[in-house]
């Protein structure tokens, strides 16, 4: 009788962050064992357990796992510390258990002292694990470690010892497609209530080294690609399952010609199959034709949900010293016109305080980005530091003064996971050597106080007139409302934002809880206009708003402004989308206030005229029947399009005023109410 050897089972372990029943496919641990299946001698030694994936309590990912002799953890710094949990669990119970860590929350310098605090950890992997894991399997049964590339680890005697690099896969078709593999088969039907969201990889690599990334360091540059027939055949695999969402892991995608033809695929198979509804790149920040072309494609197919003009800074020893060149000016405002004229939406992402930001520099840069037409959307992100990135260097840190805090990571619009104890850490950068806690404090207020006057659409239409027409700066605009002299309301709105920024820096999350409104964390921006609307305050805020911005032309010396904020208060205040409105609204202004808005969107300059002109603002289209709803609908789901305000659309010409965010996933879009303008004599 021939004696069957036992089969070495592998535990996969890549949590990433789930959406109610949405989550992200396992994308990564899929790619190892895709590669292991394909390139090893005696793959049918070993067996696959289905990947834990979501943030179960450590106890459940225990018994799924209790069968494995390996267990395989991707890390980020969204799981590191529950995956570390896990670890330790496994190892109490099983000792003889071989845990293996990867992925970017592996530190290159020192490994060591990281593998000394976690001993739970037998292997650490660094860079690419495809190699290393076929590797580390082939030498599995003699333990032979010494022979497998890109390890560190501490031996039997407590030594601390690292293998060779491994070079980096020059061929990208050498890593087998775990969708074609059918490695995601198992956990899709094991898993017939969850919505999963495809994360995709055409090419791999960055040819950028951001200080602030990790992305350029890890993949040394060179991008390589996968053979576009595998991508069609890759994309057709995401519409056959019926996958709504995909997150493109691309670096900088359009960089290539060829990505022109990727997205006609899926276009073409969202017309035939209606999936994927949506698919979310991350763009080249130099723009050619090539990338419009592609976002005009996303735009039409209803693909897109909004497009990255990445800038981070506009301050030049900023850019110096995060080893970054943005696009120039003109070129940014060039993007921006030509994507607002096909109606396709962007978004900004900034971030503070990176190196050399000044208060000043930081504010200037925001007036900026805003008269260079980024009217959708500018995300505000905290510096985070990472491990493998320049700035998670001391020498580098200490070099600008970092003044950092650990705090609890909670996604945008997330929730506490309330039965899960293991909370995941970021370290949040809250002062510089240029940016002191207190200028840091009011760069943190002025961004809150951005994204709810501007951005929010409470006061863009006076802010945009006021700039177009009397050239009064975004920055004067915008800073009179975080001054001192400030009627109640706003100085209530103001005194939160400062109070929610010292708790940051003593240690609080970033976002906002709110167990009153959806028991989420919000934006604080978000948060005071929900409070602002719910609490009937919304026309004593124009109020106070209309008196603070009259205040400030008066001290400007402006004339003949009255009746032009006036106009445009009124307009905005009545396009404020809110629930319970159940008739539609006449209103009668005394210049072309809406055409001058919406033309400065497209980069296109209207003169200021005076007559009677008339609008009627449909309400009754789009209605909801709770605060909660409203909530839901348009402030969370409908952040990512401005949903804030009606739009405005002329008989004529249709044109809806959209805004974006970066925080999207699979959610529906919020629908926009519509008007009618009629002009008068």
């Amino acid at each position: 009788m021939v004696k069957i050897a036992k089969k070495t089972k592998l535990g996969m372990v890549q949590i990433n962050n789930s959406f109610a029943n949405q989550c992200y496919l396992p994308y990564s641990v899929a790619m190892l064992q895709a590669y292991a299946q394909r390139h090893l001698e005696t793959a049918d030694r070993f067996e696959f357990l289905p990947a834990v994936f979501d943030r179960i309590r450590v106890e459940e990912a225990v018994e799924q796992l209790e069968s494995a002799d390996v267990v395989c953890f991707s890390t980020y710094v969204w799981n590191v510390r529950l995956s570390l949990a896990i670890a330790e669990a496994l190892k109490t119970q099983n000792p003889s258990v071989l845990t293996v860590f990867g992925g970017p929350q592996i530190p290159d310098a020192d490994t060591e002292g990281f593998l000394r605090r976690h001993r739970c950890i037998d292997l650490a992997c660094h860079g690419e694990g495809e190699r290393v894991l076929k590797a580390i399997l082939e030498h599995y049964a003699e333990r032979n470690w010494q022979a497998v590339p890109s390890l560190s680890y501490l031996n039997d005697r407590g030594e601390f010892l690292q293998t060779e690099k491994c070079p980096r896969i020059r061929d990208f078709m050498e890593v087998p497609s775990p969708f074609l593999d059918g490695v995601f088969e198992p956990l899709i039907e094991a898993h017939p209530e969850m919505q999963w969201i495809g994360l995709w990889e055409t090419n791999r690599g960055c040819p950028f080294e951001c200080s602030f990334c990790d992305w350029g360091s890890k993949t040394k540059n060179k991008v390589i690609r996968r053979d576009i027939e595998e991508i069609y055949l890759e994309a057709d695999w995401f519409s056959d399952h019926k996958i709504e969402f995909i997150f493109c892991c691309d670096a900088n995608f359009s960089i290539l010609k060829r990505d022109i033809d990727i997205i006609k695929r899926v276009a073409a198979n969202k017309a035939s199959h209606g999936y994927p509804k949506a698919l979310s790149v991350q763009s080249t920040k130099n723009f050619t034709d090539n990338s419009y072309a592609i976002y005009k494609i996303m735009g039409e197919s209803k693909l897109s949900k909004g497009v990255a003009l990445a800038l981070q800074s506009v301050h030049e020893p900023t850019l110096e010293a995060i080893y970054r060149q943005n696009i120039p000016a003109k070129a940014f405002q060039e993007a921006q016109e030509r994507l607002s004229a096909m109606q396709i939406e962007t978004f900004t992402d900034i971030i503070l305080p990176l190196p050399e930001e000044t208060y000043d520099s930081f504010v200037d840069g925001i007036a900026f980005t805003i008269g260079h037409g980024q009217h959708h959307r500018i995300q505000f992100n905290n510096l985070s530091i990472l491990p493998n990135a320049a700035m998670g260097d001391p020498a580098y840190q200490e070099r600008y003064g970092f003044e950092t805090v650990e705090t609890d990571i909670i996604n945008i619009h997330g929730s506490m996971v309330e039965d899960n104890p293991i909370r995941e850490k970021q370290l949040l950068v809250v002062a510089t050597n240029t940016m002191p806690p207190s200028d840091w404090v009011r760069t943190r207020v002025f961004s809150w106080m951005t994204g709810l006057l501007h951005f929010n659409k409470l006061l863009q239409i006076p802010f945009v007139l006021l700039h177009q027409l009397y050239d009064v700066s975004y920055r004067d605009l915008l800073e009179r409302f975080t001054q001192a002299d400030l009627p109640p309301i706003l100085a209530e709105i103001n005194q939160f934002f400062i109070d929610k920024a010292h708790a940051i820096r003593s240690g609080d999350v970033e976002f906002c809880e709110s167990r009153e409104w959806l028991n989420i964390f919000w934006p604080a921006d978000e948060l005071m206009l929900i409070r602002l609307c719910t609490q009937d305050r919304l026309d004593a805020f124009y109020g106070e708003a209309s008196a603070c911005l009259a205040d400030l032309m008066r001290r400007k010396s402006i004339v003949q402004w009255e009746s032009v904020l006036e106009a445009a208060m009124s307009l905005n205040r009545e396009l404020m989308k809110l629930p319970f409105q159940t008739e539609d609204r006449q209103l009668h202004l005394r210049h072309n206030i809406w055409d001058i808005y919406r033309a400065s969107l497209r980069g296109d300059r209207v003169p200021l005229e005076q007559g009677q002109f008339h609008y009627e603002i449909d309400r009754t289209t789009d209605t909801w029947t709770s605060w909660e709803q409203w909530c839901r609908e348009v402030i969370w789901w409908g952040n990512k399009r401005g949903a804030y305000i009606y739009a405005c659309n002329t008989v004529d010409s249709p044109t809806s005023i959209l805004g974006i965010s970066t925080n999207v996933h699979s959610e529906p879009d919020s629908v926009l109410g519509r008007s009618h303008r009629h002009d008068g004599d």
